[in-house]
């Protein structure tokens, strides 16, 4: 079930990978792949404004198969207009938000059809999909534009794209849901409200939108490959690679972990130690063999922290919610705001000292937030709030799907 959610990591790896390769081997200025890139991430964001409609007149895998063919098709679009930047820009763009909407959708049905205890392990292979997805395309895509005509590497990566969904013909669906619009729409309003009102969910939000264990660092290394002096292709292979393994193997740790601790505690003990590491980072030479471990590391603690991430969200949904597609897209939009600004922060940071600058602003900022959160966290225990209290689901107030 979760392996299905491949579709995003493979998007994810054209989007951020594949394209900002071929743009610069075009000799596309930095500033100008930059902002494309920018661009695109943006879409992470703004598509929790259509959350509810991945809860009414279709079924959540309806939604979820057209989103993934979308994303296929505009990124076969993207990759076959490399010359035309506007075009290009906005093919990007839609074929994130494409694939933001694809997940919410799929992550949304598979909430209510997997068993309670189950959840762990759908949240680390959900992200294990994501890992191996983005790996895929990041070395492959690279060697099919080298040796194959545009046309067909691009229409190769965009069935890529499209091929996890063949999944869910194994996996159960409870069948389009029939409420009207309005009457959704009413509902999520309330039920927004009613989760905000929360103090335990407020606490939770304000964890996911803090740059305890954001990692920004992995969106910003592909770049620093010349610090290191590493070739474009170690570049390209150490991505793929350091994104890869290290990235599964943190999702795999995460349901074992997770037995013995409160999810909460662990994303803060995730977001000290993986500061650590980037600190002592600083103190080793600029080669490639320190750039490779770079980000193996990092990719590391991050696709431990995502996992942490979907499990609190897993259980903040609940099982059978009429509304879990809409609930988890608001969750999932809120992951990605410490990613964003820690970007900038760490690009200042790099403007000032170089790596060591950029690494330590990453690792001081996480630190400080860890220690920050926890201590809140803390002072909060001797009432009705405890690490080891699971988030509070989501009312029911809507009549369950059939």
């Amino acid at each position: 079930m979760g392996l299905s959610n491949s579709t995003v990591g493979l998007n994810s790896g054209i989007a951020f990978f594949v394209v900002p390769q071929l743009l610069a081997a075009q000799h596309v200025s930095e500033a100008t792949i930059a902002v494309i890139t920018a661009a695109a991430m943006t879409s992470n964001f703004w598509p929790v404004v259509f959350g509810p409609m991945l809860d009414v007149w279709f079924s959540r895998r309806w939604y979820a198969t057209v989103f993934a063919a979308l994303a296929s098709i505009l990124g076969v679009v993207a990759l076959m207009n490399l010359q035309h930047h506007a075009l290009l820009e906005a093919a990007l763009v839609a074929g994130v938000a494409a694939a933001m909407l694809f997940t919410t959708a799929l992550c949304g049905w598979l909430s209510t059809v997997c068993r309670h205890e189950d959840k762990n392990q759908l949240s680390a292979w959900v992200n294990i999909a994501v890992i191996s997805g983005t790996g895929v395309t990041s070395v492959l895509g690279g060697e099919l534009a080298r040796h194959l005509p545009d046309w067909l590497a691009a229409g190769l990566l965009g069935a890529l794209v499209f091929l996890p969904t063949a999944i869910f013909l194994f996996i159960p669906c409870a069948g389009p849901d029939k409420r009207l619009v309005g009457e959704s729409f009413g509902e999520f309003r309330r039920e927004v409200l009613a989760l905000l009102r929360r103090r335990e969910v407020l606490l939770a939000l304000t964890l996911l939108v803090s740059p305890c264990s954001s990692f920004a660092l992995t969106n910003l290394l592909g770049g620093l490959g010349g610090d290191f002096h590493a070739s474009a292709r170690v570049v390209s292979l150490a991505g793929g690679a350091g994104a890869f393994f290290p990235g599964i193997l943190g999702c795999l740790l995460f349901p074992i972990i997770a037995k013995r601790r409160p999810l909460l505690f662990l994303y803060l003990v995730d977001g000290i130690l993986g500061s650590l590491f980037t600190l002592s980072l600083i103190l080793l030479p600029h080669t490639p063999v320190t750039f490779t471990l770079a980000l193996a590391g990092e990719y590391l603690f991050q696709a431990f922290a995502f996992s942490i991430q979907v499990g609190i969200m897993f259980e903040s949904i609940g099982e059978n919610n009429p509304l879990a597609a809409t609930a988890f897209t608001v969750l999932s939009a809120a992951t990605y705001v410490p990613i964003t600004y820690m970007m900038v922060a760490d690009g200042s940071g790099y403007s000032i000292g170089g790596i060591a600058g950029s690494f330590g602003m990453d690792a001081a900022v996480s630190i400080a937030s860890c220690v920050l959160v926890g201590f809140l966290l803390y002072r909060l225990s001797g009432n009705s709030f405890h690490l080891g209290v699971p988030i509070p689901k989501l009312h029911n107030t809507l009549p369950q799907e059939d």
